[in-house]
């Protein structure tokens, strides 16, 4: 009998022992479970931060599409500048004289190309044009200079001046050394669209050697370059 329930209690202690470990088992997996869970738990949430920075860099990508978007804004400032230049050029008024300051530098004096250099500069505060070539007078002389025949064609267009804008001409001097007229000045006359003159005016004489001579002389048409800038 004793033997029987020394036996019976062992086998309870057994018994007891081994459901213990059972629980202790099902308990470490449990916590297994829970710490994968909670890992698996961290994992989703860190997700959904990575999927933030993922959303960061699509809104980065966005950004550059912004800057491209910039880009594209800037490019059609661009194009609005130009077609504000364009629609400026187009709704310029011509050139009346009062907004020009002009000006003549006799180069080249007694050599070949002796020219007088004509500038036109734009003082004023809105954009004017002017076209084909000036009228010119030499000195006291009252006959209207002509067209040089050796210009280049072109004289049609109107070539807008902005504010602080520049156009050219040239007066060329033909110095035969004798029967020739010698002047110091010039005076000049803004040409229309439909070629009639606007008033003449004097021009302001630059340089060292400002007096001039010429048995024959004409006119080149305005021009954005400086003719015979050697």
């Amino acid at each position: 009998m004793r033997t029987s329930r020394i036996r019976t209690a062992a086998l309870a202690a057994v018994t007891a022992a081994l459901a213990l470990g059972l629980t202790a088992c099902g308990s470490g997996d449990g916590d297994s479970k829970a710490a994968g869970g909670d890992h698996a738990s961290g994992t989703a949430q860190s997700r959904p931060v990575s999927d933030g920075d993922g959303k960061g860099g699509a809104e980065q990508a966005d950004s550059g599409g912004d800057t491209k978007a910039g880009a594209r804004s800037t490019t059609a400032s661009g194009g609005s500048e130009e077609v504000a230049s364009k629609s400026t050029a187009v709704g310029a008024q011509q050139c009346v004289g009062d907004e020009l300051l002009v000006t003549a530098v006799h180069r080249f004096a007694g050599q070949q190309g002796d020219h007088l250099l004509v500038t036109a500069s734009n003082q004023g505060t809105k954009p004017c044009w002017v076209t084909s070539f000036p009228a010119v007078r030499l000195g006291d002389d009252g006959l209207e200079l002509p067209h040089s025949k050796k210009d280049n064609p072109g004289g049609a267009k109107r070539i807008t001046l902005q504010p602080g804008g520049k156009a050219y001409s040239a007066v060329n001097l033909f110095d035969y050394g004798s029967g020739n007229q010698t002047a110091q000045g010039l005076a000049i006359a803004l040409r229309g669209a439909d070629g009639h003159e606007s008033p003449y005016y004097s021009v302001v004489m630059k340089g060292q050697k400002q007096q001039f001579s010429w048995n024959e002389a004409d006119v080149l048409n305005w021009n954005t370059q400086k003719p015979y800038d050697f």
